[in-house]
Protein backbone atom coordinates (compact mmCIF):
# COMPACT_ATOMS: atom_id res chain seq x y z
CA UNK A 1 0.00 0.00 0.00
CA UNK A 2 1.37 3.30 -0.69
CA UNK A 3 0.08 6.43 1.25
CA UNK A 4 0.69 9.82 -0.36
CA UNK A 5 -0.24 13.17 1.81
CA UNK A 6 0.42 16.30 0.21
CA UNK A 7 -0.89 18.34 3.46
CA UNK A 8 -3.02 17.02 6.76
CA UNK A 9 -6.25 14.98 5.56
CA UNK A 10 -8.95 16.54 4.24
CA UNK A 11 -10.32 17.66 7.99
CA UNK A 12 -9.54 21.57 6.65
CA UNK A 13 -11.61 23.39 4.99
CA UNK A 14 -11.54 25.50 2.11
CA UNK A 15 -10.64 29.79 2.09
CA UNK A 16 -13.70 31.51 2.36
CA UNK A 17 -14.06 34.47 -0.11
CA UNK A 18 -13.38 37.21 1.80
CA UNK A 19 -9.60 35.39 2.63
CA UNK A 20 -9.53 35.15 -1.36
CA UNK A 21 -10.13 38.63 -2.31
CA UNK A 22 -7.62 40.00 0.70
CA UNK A 23 -5.13 37.83 -0.85
CA UNK A 24 -5.96 38.66 -4.44
CA UNK A 25 -6.20 42.43 -3.89
CA UNK A 26 -2.70 42.45 -1.78
CA UNK A 27 -1.34 41.29 -5.16
CA UNK A 28 -3.19 43.89 -7.20
CA UNK A 29 -1.75 46.73 -4.88
CA UNK A 30 1.62 45.36 -4.97
CA UNK A 31 1.42 45.58 -9.05
CA UNK A 32 0.03 49.35 -8.67
CA UNK A 33 2.52 49.67 -6.36
CA UNK A 34 5.61 48.33 -8.76
CA UNK A 35 4.05 50.88 -11.43
CA UNK A 36 2.13 48.13 -13.58
CA UNK A 37 -0.68 49.96 -15.43
CA UNK A 38 -2.80 46.94 -15.15
CA UNK A 39 -3.06 43.71 -13.31
CA UNK A 40 -4.71 40.23 -12.71
CA UNK A 41 -4.39 37.14 -10.20
CA UNK A 42 -6.49 34.06 -9.63
CA UNK A 43 -5.97 32.52 -6.24
CA UNK A 44 -6.81 28.67 -5.51
CA UNK A 45 -7.38 26.05 -3.59
CA UNK A 46 -8.39 21.89 -3.65
CA UNK A 47 -9.01 19.18 -1.03
CA UNK A 48 -9.33 15.83 -2.34
CA UNK A 49 -9.03 12.22 -1.76
CA UNK A 50 -7.75 9.45 -3.82
CA UNK A 51 -8.04 5.22 -3.59
CA UNK A 52 -7.39 3.06 -5.57
CA UNK A 53 -7.89 -0.75 -5.46
CA UNK A 54 -6.41 -4.00 -7.12
CA UNK A 55 -8.04 -7.79 -6.38
CA UNK A 56 -9.27 -6.03 -2.99
CA UNK A 57 -6.45 -4.34 -1.43
CA UNK A 58 -5.54 -1.14 -1.05
CA UNK A 59 -2.78 0.49 -4.07
CA UNK A 60 -2.89 4.03 -2.99
CA UNK A 61 -4.56 6.07 0.00
CA UNK A 62 -3.94 9.90 -0.72
CA UNK A 63 -4.75 13.08 0.40
CA UNK A 64 -4.48 16.52 -1.42
CA UNK A 65 -4.31 19.91 0.18
CA UNK A 66 -3.61 22.50 -2.62
CA UNK A 67 -3.72 26.51 -2.48
CA UNK A 68 -1.77 28.70 -5.05
CA UNK A 69 -1.65 32.04 -6.49
CA UNK A 70 -0.70 33.07 -9.91
CA UNK A 71 -0.47 36.81 -11.07
CA UNK A 72 0.21 38.41 -14.38
CA UNK A 73 0.93 42.49 -14.77
CA UNK A 74 1.10 45.16 -17.62
CA UNK A 75 3.23 48.11 -18.22
CA UNK A 76 1.49 49.31 -20.85
CA UNK A 77 1.67 46.54 -23.60
CA UNK A 78 3.87 44.43 -21.96
CA UNK A 79 3.22 41.83 -19.66
CA UNK A 80 4.94 39.57 -17.05
CA UNK A 81 3.28 36.40 -14.95
CA UNK A 82 4.84 34.12 -11.88
CA UNK A 83 3.05 32.05 -9.64
CA UNK A 84 3.66 30.86 -5.97
CA UNK A 85 2.03 28.85 -3.22
CA UNK A 86 3.23 30.85 -0.53
CA UNK A 87 0.12 33.19 0.30
CA UNK A 88 1.65 34.94 3.27
CA UNK A 89 2.42 38.91 2.51
CA UNK A 90 6.14 38.17 1.71
CA UNK A 91 5.29 35.59 -0.45
CA UNK A 92 2.44 37.54 -2.51
CA UNK A 93 5.43 40.46 -2.96
CA UNK A 94 7.84 37.80 -3.82
CA UNK A 95 5.46 36.54 -6.88
CA UNK A 96 4.71 40.25 -8.32
CA UNK A 97 8.47 41.29 -7.80
CA UNK A 98 9.19 38.46 -10.31
CA UNK A 99 6.39 39.10 -12.75
CA UNK A 100 7.08 42.95 -12.92
CA UNK A 101 10.92 41.86 -13.71
CA UNK A 102 9.82 39.77 -16.61
CA UNK A 103 7.37 42.19 -17.98
CA UNK A 104 9.79 44.83 -17.85
CA UNK A 105 12.71 42.96 -19.60
CA UNK A 106 10.04 41.67 -22.50
CA UNK A 107 9.42 43.57 -25.56
CA UNK A 108 5.83 45.39 -26.52
CA UNK A 109 2.71 43.60 -27.92
CA UNK A 110 -0.06 45.14 -29.22
CA UNK A 111 -2.92 42.60 -28.35
CA UNK A 112 -1.62 41.94 -24.33
CA UNK A 113 -3.66 43.57 -21.87
CA UNK A 114 -6.78 42.63 -20.11
CA UNK A 115 -10.48 41.86 -21.58
CA UNK A 116 -12.77 45.26 -21.70
CA UNK A 117 -13.63 46.34 -18.55
CA UNK A 118 -17.24 46.84 -20.05
CA UNK A 119 -17.00 43.04 -21.35
CA UNK A 120 -17.30 41.50 -17.07
CA UNK A 121 -19.50 39.47 -15.70
CA UNK A 122 -22.40 41.33 -13.61
CA UNK A 123 -24.48 38.36 -12.81
CA UNK A 124 -23.45 35.10 -11.16
CA UNK A 125 -26.42 32.69 -11.40
CA UNK A 126 -26.31 29.66 -8.86
CA UNK A 127 -24.58 27.16 -10.92
CA UNK A 128 -25.47 24.35 -8.54
CA UNK A 129 -21.52 22.99 -8.93
CA UNK A 130 -20.84 22.42 -5.09
CA UNK A 131 -21.19 19.41 -3.84
CA UNK A 132 -18.71 18.11 -0.98
CA UNK A 133 -18.94 14.42 -0.48
CA UNK A 134 -18.14 13.71 3.31
CA UNK A 135 -16.59 10.60 2.78
CA UNK A 136 -14.23 8.76 5.06
CA UNK A 137 -11.18 6.89 3.80
CA UNK A 138 -12.57 3.63 4.76
CA UNK A 139 -16.32 4.10 3.10
CA UNK A 140 -14.11 5.30 -0.18
CA UNK A 141 -12.22 1.88 -0.06
CA UNK A 142 -14.94 -0.30 0.77
CA UNK A 143 -16.60 1.65 -2.28
CA UNK A 144 -13.97 0.79 -4.53
CA UNK A 145 -13.57 -2.75 -3.51
CA UNK A 146 -17.24 -3.10 -4.37
CA UNK A 147 -16.55 -1.80 -7.62
CA UNK A 148 -14.04 -4.21 -8.17
CA UNK A 149 -15.49 -7.07 -6.92
CA UNK A 150 -18.86 -6.62 -9.07
CA UNK A 151 -16.61 -6.52 -12.38
CA UNK A 152 -14.68 -10.13 -10.90
CA UNK A 153 -18.14 -11.60 -10.51
CA UNK A 154 -19.41 -10.95 -14.05
CA UNK A 155 -18.28 -13.97 -15.84
CA UNK A 156 -15.27 -16.78 -15.02
CA UNK A 157 -13.24 -14.95 -17.75
CA UNK A 158 -12.87 -11.90 -16.12
CA UNK A 159 -10.01 -13.26 -13.85
CA UNK A 160 -7.35 -10.39 -14.05
CA UNK A 161 -7.87 -6.66 -12.65
CA UNK A 162 -6.40 -3.15 -13.12
CA UNK A 163 -8.09 -2.34 -10.10
CA UNK A 164 -10.93 0.42 -9.00
CA UNK A 165 -10.35 3.88 -8.11
CA UNK A 166 -12.68 6.46 -6.31
CA UNK A 167 -11.78 10.23 -6.80
CA UNK A 168 -13.39 12.86 -4.95
CA UNK A 169 -12.64 16.73 -4.77
CA UNK A 170 -13.45 20.02 -4.24
CA UNK A 171 -12.18 22.95 -5.19
CA UNK A 172 -12.25 26.96 -5.13
CA UNK A 173 -11.35 29.81 -7.51
CA UNK A 174 -10.61 33.56 -7.00
CA UNK A 175 -9.89 35.37 -10.60
CA UNK A 176 -9.83 39.57 -9.82
CA UNK A 177 -8.13 42.01 -12.09
CA UNK A 178 -7.43 46.04 -11.67
CA UNK A 179 -10.78 47.03 -13.42
CA UNK A 180 -12.29 45.99 -10.21
CA UNK A 181 -13.71 42.67 -10.80
CA UNK A 182 -13.93 39.58 -9.05
CA UNK A 183 -15.48 36.49 -8.98
CA UNK A 184 -15.26 33.48 -7.56
CA UNK A 185 -15.93 29.47 -8.63
CA UNK A 186 -16.63 26.89 -5.80
CA UNK A 187 -17.25 23.39 -7.61
CA UNK A 188 -16.88 19.73 -6.54
CA UNK A 189 -16.02 16.68 -8.88
CA UNK A 190 -16.35 12.95 -7.98
CA UNK A 191 -15.93 10.25 -10.37
CA UNK A 192 -15.17 6.21 -9.90
CA UNK A 193 -13.56 3.67 -11.99
CA UNK A 194 -13.10 0.36 -12.80
CA UNK A 195 -10.80 -1.74 -14.94
CA UNK A 196 -10.64 -5.22 -15.89
CA UNK A 197 -9.10 -8.29 -17.76
CA UNK A 198 -11.22 -11.03 -19.28
CA UNK A 199 -8.69 -14.03 -20.38
CA UNK A 200 -9.73 -16.86 -22.63
CA UNK A 201 -7.30 -19.37 -23.83
CA UNK A 202 -3.95 -16.86 -24.53
CA UNK A 203 -6.25 -14.20 -25.14
CA UNK A 204 -6.30 -11.56 -22.70
CA UNK A 205 -8.73 -7.93 -23.37
CA UNK A 206 -9.03 -5.16 -21.28
CA UNK A 207 -11.38 -2.40 -20.76
CA UNK A 208 -12.76 -0.35 -18.23
CA UNK A 209 -15.52 1.77 -17.35
CA UNK A 210 -16.46 5.08 -15.17
CA UNK A 211 -19.03 7.70 -13.86
CA UNK A 212 -17.88 10.96 -13.00
CA UNK A 213 -20.77 13.82 -11.77
CA UNK A 214 -20.68 17.12 -10.17
CA UNK A 215 -23.13 15.60 -6.80
CA UNK A 216 -21.95 11.92 -5.51
CA UNK A 217 -25.77 11.18 -5.29
CA UNK A 218 -25.62 11.19 -9.27
CA UNK A 219 -22.84 8.45 -9.91
CA UNK A 220 -23.76 5.24 -10.73
CA UNK A 221 -23.68 2.76 -8.63
CA UNK A 222 -20.39 0.92 -7.36
CA UNK A 223 -21.95 -1.98 -8.57
CA UNK A 224 -23.14 -0.67 -12.02
CA UNK A 225 -19.69 1.10 -13.15
CA UNK A 226 -18.18 -2.90 -12.50
CA UNK A 227 -20.46 -4.53 -13.88
CA UNK A 228 -19.98 -2.54 -16.99
CA UNK A 229 -16.57 -2.84 -17.35
CA UNK A 230 -16.63 -6.58 -16.89
CA UNK A 231 -19.29 -6.81 -19.33
CA UNK A 232 -16.81 -4.71 -22.23
CA UNK A 233 -13.89 -6.65 -21.47
CA UNK A 234 -15.45 -9.86 -21.84
CA UNK A 235 -17.60 -8.69 -25.24
CA UNK A 236 -14.01 -7.75 -26.83
CA UNK A 237 -12.49 -11.29 -26.74
CA UNK A 238 -12.41 -13.69 -29.78
CA UNK A 239 -11.64 -9.99 -31.30
CA UNK A 240 -10.54 -10.45 -34.96
CA UNK A 241 -8.29 -8.05 -37.50
CA UNK A 242 -9.79 -6.55 -40.63
CA UNK A 243 -9.19 -6.48 -44.02
CA UNK A 244 -7.97 -3.17 -45.24
CA UNK A 245 -11.48 -1.59 -46.67
CA UNK A 246 -13.42 2.11 -46.71
CA UNK A 247 -16.52 1.69 -44.76
CA UNK A 248 -18.75 3.25 -42.51
CA UNK A 249 -18.06 3.83 -39.57
CA UNK A 250 -20.08 4.75 -35.61
CA UNK A 251 -18.47 6.21 -32.72
CA UNK A 252 -20.10 5.55 -29.18
CA UNK A 253 -20.41 8.59 -27.62
CA UNK A 254 -17.34 8.65 -25.36
CA UNK A 255 -15.71 8.26 -28.61
CA UNK A 256 -17.72 10.38 -30.59
CA UNK A 257 -16.51 13.73 -27.87
CA UNK A 258 -12.96 13.58 -29.55
CA UNK A 259 -14.20 14.63 -32.80
CA UNK A 260 -15.66 17.60 -31.78
CA UNK A 261 -12.97 18.38 -29.24
CA UNK A 262 -10.85 18.66 -32.56
CA UNK A 263 -13.54 20.95 -33.69
CA UNK A 264 -13.36 22.76 -31.10
CA UNK A 265 -9.51 23.12 -31.29
CA UNK A 266 -9.81 24.58 -34.92
CA UNK A 267 -11.81 27.07 -34.32
CA UNK A 268 -9.98 28.45 -31.34
CA UNK A 269 -8.11 31.86 -31.34
CA UNK A 270 -4.63 30.72 -30.55
CA UNK A 271 -5.18 27.96 -33.89
CA UNK A 272 -6.58 30.89 -35.90
CA UNK A 273 -4.57 33.75 -35.82
CA UNK A 274 -1.31 31.60 -36.13
CA UNK A 275 -2.47 30.56 -39.54
CA UNK A 276 -2.89 26.85 -38.13
CA UNK A 277 -6.57 25.26 -38.50
CA UNK A 278 -7.62 23.64 -41.14
CA UNK A 279 -10.94 25.45 -40.97
CA UNK A 280 -9.19 28.54 -41.06
CA UNK A 281 -11.44 31.60 -42.88
CA UNK A 282 -14.14 29.35 -42.71
CA UNK A 283 -16.59 31.53 -40.56
CA UNK A 284 -20.43 31.22 -42.33
CA UNK A 285 -19.44 28.20 -44.55
CA UNK A 286 -20.42 24.69 -44.15
CA UNK A 287 -18.02 22.91 -41.84
CA UNK A 288 -20.70 19.77 -40.74
CA UNK A 289 -22.99 17.88 -42.51
CA UNK A 290 -26.55 20.05 -42.06
CA UNK A 291 -28.12 17.68 -39.35
CA UNK A 292 -25.31 18.69 -36.89
CA UNK A 293 -26.01 22.40 -34.52
CA UNK A 294 -23.98 22.73 -32.21
CA UNK A 295 -24.18 25.06 -28.90
CA UNK A 296 -22.78 26.41 -25.92
CA UNK A 297 -24.62 26.00 -22.94
CA UNK A 298 -22.79 27.83 -19.89
CA UNK A 299 -25.25 27.66 -17.35
CA UNK A 300 -26.34 23.88 -17.35
CA UNK A 301 -27.07 23.10 -13.34
CA UNK A 302 -23.89 21.00 -12.03
CA UNK A 303 -22.75 20.97 -15.82
CA UNK A 304 -19.05 19.34 -16.45
CA UNK A 305 -17.76 23.02 -17.50
CA UNK A 306 -20.90 25.61 -16.68
CA UNK A 307 -19.32 28.92 -15.44
CA UNK A 308 -20.37 32.35 -14.93
CA UNK A 309 -17.40 34.12 -16.80
CA UNK A 310 -14.33 32.84 -18.59
CA UNK A 311 -10.78 33.02 -17.28
CA UNK A 312 -10.60 36.44 -17.75
CA UNK A 313 -13.73 37.69 -16.33
CA UNK A 314 -15.55 38.16 -19.37
CA UNK A 315 -19.29 37.06 -19.14
CA UNK A 316 -20.32 33.46 -20.44
CA UNK A 317 -23.41 33.44 -22.96
CA UNK A 318 -25.43 30.65 -24.26
CA UNK A 319 -24.07 30.78 -28.14
CA UNK A 320 -24.81 29.01 -31.34
CA UNK A 321 -21.52 27.46 -32.94
CA UNK A 322 -22.79 25.31 -35.78
CA UNK A 323 -26.01 25.97 -37.33
CA UNK A 324 -27.45 23.24 -39.65
CA UNK A 325 -23.56 22.73 -40.45
CA UNK A 326 -22.62 26.08 -40.89
CA UNK A 327 -19.78 27.81 -38.88
CA UNK A 328 -21.19 30.67 -36.61
CA UNK A 329 -19.06 31.99 -34.75
CA UNK A 330 -15.21 31.27 -33.39
CA UNK A 331 -13.96 30.40 -29.69
CA UNK A 332 -11.56 33.69 -28.94
CA UNK A 333 -10.34 35.15 -25.70
CA UNK A 334 -9.36 39.16 -25.86
CA UNK A 335 -5.72 38.18 -26.63
CA UNK A 336 -6.62 35.69 -29.93
CA UNK A 337 -9.40 38.51 -30.60
CA UNK A 338 -7.26 41.14 -30.77
CA UNK A 339 -5.03 39.47 -32.58
CA UNK A 340 -8.16 38.94 -35.01
CA UNK A 341 -9.27 42.44 -34.85
CA UNK A 342 -12.03 40.79 -33.50
CA UNK A 343 -14.02 40.65 -30.50
CA UNK A 344 -13.57 38.32 -27.54
CA UNK A 345 -15.95 35.73 -27.31
CA UNK A 346 -16.01 34.81 -23.62
CA UNK A 347 -13.77 31.50 -24.09
CA UNK A 348 -10.53 31.98 -22.82
CA UNK A 349 -10.44 28.85 -21.22
CA UNK A 350 -12.02 27.35 -23.63
CA UNK A 351 -16.03 26.04 -24.24
CA UNK A 352 -18.55 26.02 -21.59
CA UNK A 353 -20.29 22.74 -22.02
CA UNK A 354 -20.54 22.24 -25.76
CA UNK A 355 -24.23 20.50 -26.73
CA UNK A 356 -24.32 18.61 -29.70
CA UNK A 357 -28.12 18.49 -30.41
CA UNK A 358 -29.29 14.83 -30.21
CA UNK A 359 -30.84 13.20 -32.95
CA UNK A 360 -33.63 10.97 -32.93
CA UNK A 361 -32.00 7.14 -33.45
CA UNK A 362 -30.71 5.45 -30.53
CA UNK A 363 -27.43 3.08 -30.80
CA UNK A 364 -29.92 0.03 -32.21
CA UNK A 365 -31.55 2.42 -35.00
CA UNK A 366 -27.96 3.60 -35.97
CA UNK A 367 -26.60 0.25 -36.57
CA UNK A 368 -29.49 -0.27 -38.62
CA UNK A 369 -29.07 2.53 -40.51
CA UNK A 370 -25.09 1.69 -41.08
CA UNK A 371 -26.29 -2.13 -42.22
CA UNK A 372 -22.32 -2.74 -42.55
CA UNK A 373 -19.23 -1.09 -41.21
CA UNK A 374 -17.31 -0.07 -37.76
CA UNK A 375 -18.27 0.79 -34.35
CA UNK A 376 -15.54 2.02 -32.42
CA UNK A 377 -14.97 1.70 -28.61
CA UNK A 378 -11.88 2.71 -28.53
CA UNK A 379 -8.91 5.32 -29.36
CA UNK A 380 -5.06 5.07 -29.02
CA UNK A 381 -2.74 7.61 -30.07
CA UNK A 382 -3.43 11.31 -30.92
CA UNK A 383 -3.36 10.90 -34.45
CA UNK A 384 -5.36 14.13 -35.09
CA UNK A 385 -3.73 17.08 -37.23
CA UNK A 386 -5.46 20.23 -37.16
CA UNK A 387 -4.02 21.79 -39.18
CA UNK A 388 -4.50 19.87 -41.87
CA UNK A 389 -7.12 18.06 -41.07
CA UNK A 390 -5.90 15.07 -41.57
CA UNK A 391 -7.26 12.08 -39.28
CA UNK A 392 -5.54 8.63 -38.41
CA UNK A 393 -6.26 6.71 -35.10
CA UNK A 394 -5.40 3.16 -33.47
CA UNK A 395 -8.79 1.34 -32.77
CA UNK A 396 -10.38 -1.04 -31.85
CA UNK A 397 -14.76 -2.26 -31.73
CA UNK A 398 -17.32 -4.37 -33.22
CA UNK A 399 -18.08 -5.40 -37.08
CA UNK A 400 -21.33 -4.76 -38.17
CA UNK A 401 -23.40 -7.08 -40.57
CA UNK A 402 -26.62 -6.46 -41.85
CA UNK A 403 -27.09 -4.07 -38.95
CA UNK A 404 -26.38 -7.00 -35.94
CA UNK A 405 -23.19 -6.88 -34.35
CA UNK A 406 -20.93 -9.91 -35.51
CA UNK A 407 -17.79 -10.00 -33.37
CA UNK A 408 -15.09 -7.34 -31.95
CA UNK A 409 -12.00 -6.48 -33.97
CA UNK A 410 -8.45 -4.95 -32.99
CA UNK A 411 -5.41 -4.08 -34.55
CA UNK A 412 -6.71 -1.97 -36.45
CA UNK A 413 -6.26 2.03 -37.16
CA UNK A 414 -9.32 4.62 -39.02
CA UNK A 415 -7.87 7.21 -41.24
CA UNK A 416 -9.55 10.09 -42.93
CA UNK A 417 -9.92 13.68 -42.84
CA UNK A 418 -11.82 15.91 -40.35
CA UNK A 419 -13.08 17.99 -43.12
CA UNK A 420 -14.48 15.35 -45.09
CA UNK A 421 -15.55 13.27 -41.54
CA UNK A 422 -17.75 16.01 -40.65
CA UNK A 423 -19.39 16.76 -43.73
CA UNK A 424 -19.90 12.76 -44.14
CA UNK A 425 -21.88 12.67 -40.72
CA UNK A 426 -24.99 10.55 -41.62
CA UNK A 427 -26.90 10.11 -38.38
CA UNK A 428 -26.61 11.02 -34.57
CA UNK A 429 -27.70 9.48 -31.84
CA UNK A 430 -30.12 10.17 -28.62
CA UNK A 431 -27.57 8.14 -26.33
CA UNK A 432 -26.01 11.06 -25.08
CA UNK A 433 -23.22 11.05 -22.63
CA UNK A 434 -23.22 13.93 -20.11
CA UNK A 435 -20.59 13.07 -18.07
CA UNK A 436 -17.99 15.85 -19.50
CA UNK A 437 -18.03 19.03 -20.65
CA UNK A 438 -18.93 17.97 -24.01
CA UNK A 439 -22.64 16.35 -24.70
CA UNK A 440 -22.88 14.15 -27.55
CA UNK A 441 -24.48 11.17 -28.46
CA UNK A 442 -23.27 8.23 -31.06
CA UNK A 443 -21.77 9.74 -34.28
CA UNK A 444 -22.44 8.06 -37.75
CA UNK A 445 -19.71 8.84 -40.18
CA UNK A 446 -20.81 7.36 -43.78
CA UNK A 447 -17.16 6.46 -44.92
CA UNK A 448 -13.43 5.82 -43.62
CA UNK A 449 -10.59 3.83 -44.55
CA UNK A 450 -10.27 0.89 -41.83
CA UNK A 451 -6.57 -0.08 -42.74
CA UNK A 452 -5.74 -3.91 -41.02
CA UNK A 453 -4.52 -6.91 -42.48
Amino acid sequence: MQIRMSSNPPAATLPERATLEAWAQRALEAGQREGASGAEVHVNGGLGLSVSVRKGEIETLEFQRDRGLSVSVYFGQRTGAASTSDLSDAGIAGAVRAACVIARATGEDPCAGLAEAGRMAKTFPDLDLNHPWALTPDAAIETARRCEAAGLAVERRIRQTEGAALNTHQGVELYANTHGFAGERRATSHSLSCSLIAVEGQEMQRDDWWTSARHAGELESPEAVGRRAGERAAARLGARKLATQPAPVLFVPDMARSLFGHFISAISGGALYRKASFLLDKLDQPVFSPQVNLEQKPFIARGAASAAYDNEGVATAERVLVEAGVLQGYVLGSYSARQMKMQTTGNAGGVFNLVVRPGEKNFDQLLREMGRGLVVTEMMGSGANTVTGDYSRGAAGFWVENGIITHPVHEITIAGNLSQMFKGIAALGSDVDTRTGIRCGSVLIDRMTIAGD
